[in-house]
């Protein structure tokens, strides 16, 4: 007999994170599958997260769903970005997604960047 065992979620999203992906794939101008997640090499210390609409699946990108919130993670961003939990958070001045990512190592003063 075959055993199949269900994966961890390559990312978690937080009831916020949840709620403001579903309004942007709502409100998006055109038909979208989700979000995408990737990284860009960019900022003082290296890495910075990117966040576009989906409008089709790549190949051998993971998609994380979760609440009706879709979520694909570029393949080169899943070794950087694993096991890590998306939040939206709302300011005053700012909003925005964060990422608490346990594989950085460090993290730029301003928050736009990260290192592993």
């Amino acid at each position: 007999m075959i055993e199949i065992r269900k994966s961890k979620a390559a990312l978690t999203l937080t009831p916020s994170a949840v709620k403001r992906v579903r309004a942007l794939m709502e409100r998006a101008e055109k038909p979208v599958l989700g979000i995408r997640v990737g990284i860009t090499n960019k900022g003082c210390s290296g890495h910075s997260y990117q966040v576009e609409y989906a409008e089709d699946a790549r190949p051998l990108e993971e998609l994380v769903e979760q609440e009706g919130a879709k979520v694909f993670i570029d393949p080169l961003a899943l070794m950087f970005i694993i096991g890590s939990k998306m939040d939206f958070v709302e300011g005053k001045i700012q909003s925005g997604f964060t990422f608490e990512n346990p594989n950085a190592k460090s993290l730029c003063g301003c928050g736009e960047s990260f290192s592993v």
